[in-house]
């Protein structure tokens, strides 16, 4: 065993690792790692911001330890403020009930799943909340120490509220860790306050404290915000190939390069040296291939210079079907372009939905007839009578 060469394999791409004397410790006994992910389904899908950290999971699956994902059924309700300005909504049972379950599908894509133990956090949380543990924890945590992470600071400063659910959230996630037993606990960057919690309240518990190793955070398709669902910025795992090679190839050239350093092992002077516009593209393959295969990758490129370099429509467009006079907003939502009005009503104000190549106005009433429908540069219907 080389344990200086295993600690350098699990530090490679991390922002942080905290608790590394811990670690060799349980190293130097031969002891198999239980190394911990949560994940609050807030949302249903799963982006590649996720990924950073499953990858990272996956290494420690390769190199023979325990992954525990852990689903945040309970803590998705209470609302991660990390990063936030404000409170999250509070979501619904059953809607986080059905995102956990498309949570669990889509990490597969990246886990070995027969080398993931998956866990509910609200197995253990109810209990936690109903008994005398929440008061052990409690007693021990001061409201000094869980506001001192910025996120509050900035609030607070801002005149912005902070719930109580809030300032307890680090507690509940620690309180993870000592279900669990986690050995380490993965996250990106924005959540080194929750990670550390856990490990005061592994103390509390006298278990070894967990060690702590944080990824970068993936920014978003807009070059601005981390990559997430809420703000629109996301390529998701289940995105169809054309839609996910689209979005890469939306990304700006300054911002790819960050791509290729986070989410992939290519050599980046490499990959400097060539023409932006071909290291964009090899980058939305790389991307398309690791979700959809090599054949959906070179497809997606096939039909991207179709339509973009050649300025001609892709030969497979999805048909839908419209039987009488509709809106055009209803008709983007229905063909599952848009998730919402409003966002086709932005599209269409920007003029960037066509008909037969025809830019429409927001008020428009499809009268139905055999044409193209085009929204964006990406996405093409055949609206068939």
């Amino acid at each position: 065993m080389n344990i200086e060469k295993d600690i350098i394999q699990m530090k490679k791409n991390a922002i942080e690792m905290i608790g590394e004397a811990e670690l060799k410790e349980k190293l130097s006994l031969g002891e198999k790692l239980r190394v911990k992910l949560g994940v609050d389904p807030t949302s249903c899908d799963l982006h590649l911001g996720h990924s950073v950290v499953l990858e990272k999971l996956r290494r420690f699956q390769d190199m023979g330890h325990t992954a525990v994902l852990i689903i945040g059924d309970f803590t998705a309700q209470v609302g991660d403020p990390s990063g936030r300005d404000s409170t999250r909504p509070v979501l619904t049972d059953d809607i986080v009930k059905k995102n956990a379950k498309t949570y669990t599908e889509q990490a597969f894509k990246v886990l070995d799943k027969s080398r993931t133990e998956i866990r509910y956090n609200s197995e253990w949380l109810k209990k936690f909340m109903a008994g005398p543990e929440f008061i052990n924890v409690s007693k021990n945590m001061t409201i000094s120490r869980l506001l001192e992470r910025e996120d509050f600071k900035s609030r607070l400063d801002a005149q912005s509220p902070v719930s109580l659910l809030e300032i307890l959230y680090p507690v509940f996630q620690g309180y993870d860790s000592v279900a669990v037993k986690a050995d380490i606990e993965l996250g990106g960057s924005d959540q080194i306050f929750n990670l550390l919690v856990g490990r005061a309240v592994q103390k509390i518990y006298s278990q070894t404290p967990q060690t702590v190793m944080t990824m970068p955070l993936l920014i978003g398709t807009d070059g601005v915000k981390k990559m997430s669902k809420s703000y629109g910025n996301y390529i998701g795992l289940c995105d169809v190939a054309a839609d996910m090679f689209g979005k890469a190839m939306s990304i700006s050239d300054e911002l790819m390069y960050d791509y290729y350093k986070i989410l992939t092992n290519e050599n980046l002077e490499e990959i400097k040296a060539l023409h932006p516009m071909k290291a964009k593209k090899k980058l939305a393959s790389i991307i398309v291939e690791k979700y959809h295969g090599r054949s959906e990758a070179e497809s997606s490129i096939e039909n991207f210079e179709k339509v973009f370099s050649k300025k001609e429509m892709p030969e497979d467009m999805r048909e839908f079907i419209v039987s009488g006079p509709e809106k055009m907003v209803n008709i983007i939502v229905a063909a599952g372009i848009c998730k919402g009005k409003n966002e086709a009503r932005r599209l269409i104000s920007q003029g960037a939905v066509k008909i037969d190549n025809e830019k429409i106005k927001e008020d428009f009433v499809f009268e139905p007839k055999n044409c193209v429908l085009q929204v964006g540069r990406r996405h093409f219907r055949k609206l068939k009578v």
